[in-house]
């Protein structure tokens, strides 16, 4: 788990972290807690920052120490008012972006007074639409008041497999509010709220950054059975080629493994794009790695942009130009977004669309006025 924020003392993240894993019952009460060795190894974080999270656990009632065996979980007394609400994110621990989006909700106000579940789907038996089917289940059984859903990507199935769950979670009355993506393909919608980054205008904005620097013959490079956010990422980009007037058919949309070297390679010869747009930043570093391998350069043989700004992204071997998500925002939005639905049941289907920034570093090409990069709002 990562503890890299601003503003947040570490700490105060741990702390919030291990509480939340209390009062969602995954630890309930007589249980021991894992070791400070172990919780260190866990957040990444200091054995005196782990303690000092772990006495404000104990200050607050939460959990008691025994001299020579552990520290124990204390009988928690439900707070009058709180509702519990269930994280279903297949791909939390996977894609970049889920960890910080928990960590906004969690961070928010709003989440002092109720309680977030977290059901992790990594590690256990069979495949990942199954355990996300399951943990969905669970949900249902515990009649939690709402469902923050991330659906499932990368899958010939998903489709089905995400209407299944929406269905589940509409028949048995639970509010749901989506994360980063719709149910459906691109353009469907739905009628669940939706809390996301502006993912068309986030594909119109890294495209124009490279059509404005004299780039003319583009490709567009996503994975395929990717989520609904990169068809509209994908519809972004090519909506600025038409309005930039360039030739669409000579940039086309490519679904391909950026790791495969034979359909890299296929790609570069008959495209000869001189820049490529990345679905999202981890396209962009496969390819680009890939890129190297078959002796190209980034960025003077093609120029090369991402989306997400996930953590790695300046740390490639050429600094990755990208579209930074306002991670936390999407999550502390998310968070008032389900309050005001579990609330009013009536109100109309919302999109709330936040808008990213721009990163400028050296995989476009473009001239910079930083070391590292000259953020250009898209707004």
């Amino acid at each position: 788990m990562s503890l890299t924020s601003p503003r947040v003392p570490k700490h105060r993240k741990v702390h919030s972290a291990l509480e939340h894993e209390i009062r969602s019952g995954r630890w309930g009460p007589g249980d021991r807690l894992p070791s400070e060795a172990e919780l260190v190894r866990q957040f990444g974080a200091s054995r005196i920052t782990v303690g000092r999270a772990v006495r404000d656990l104990q200050l607050a009632g939460l959990v008691e120490r025994r001299v020579g065996s552990g520290t124990y979980v204390k009988v928690v007394q439900p707070r009058p008012g709180a509702l519990s609400f269930g994280l279903l994110i297949p791909d939390l621990g996977e894609t970049e972006i889920f960890e910080p989006i928990c960590q906004g909700m969690m961070a928010s106000p709003l989440a002092r007074e109720h309680a977030l579940l977290w059901g992790s789907l990594n590690g256990g038996a069979g495949s990942k639409e199954g355990r996300a089917w399951d943990l969905c289940r669970q949900y249902v059984d515990r009649k939690v008041s709402g469902v923050f859903f991330a659906p499932l990507e990368l899958s010939p199935t998903k489709d089905e497999v995400n209407a299944r769950i929406a269905r589940a979670l509409d028949d048995a009355g639970i509010p749901v509010v989506l994360l980063d993506r719709t149910v459906g393909p691109y353009p469907q919608r739905g009628h669940h709220d939706l809390v996301a980054l502006d993912h068309r205008r986030a594909g119109y904005a890294t495209t124009e950054h490279l059509l404005s620097l004299g780039v003319r013959r583009l490709a567009f490079v996503g994975l395929p059975h990717s989520a609904a956010t990169v068809d509209a990422r994908a519809a972004g980009y090519r909506e600025a080629l038409h309005a930039w007037e360039a030739p669409c058919g000579g940039s086309p949309v490519h679904r391909l493994d950026p790791a495969d070297a034979p359909s890299v390679r296929a790609l570069m010869e008959t495209s000869r794009p001189e820049g490529i747009v990345a679905a999202n930043d981890r396209t962009a570093a496969r390819l680009m790695h890939t890129l190297i391998e078959l002796g190209y350069s980034v960025p003077r043989d093609v120029r090369l942009v991402g989306i997400d700004d996930v953590e790695y992204a300046s740390l490639l071997p050429v600094p990755l130009t990208t579209l930074r998500q306002p991670t936390r925002e999407i999550g502390a939005a998310a968070l008032a977004a389900m309050l005001d639905r579990a609330s009013s049941a009536d109100l109309p289907t919302r999109d709330i669309l936040l808008h990213g920034t721009l990163v400028v570093r050296k995989s476009s090409g473009a001239p910079l006025s930083l070391p590292d990069a000259d953020p250009a709002s898209t707004r």
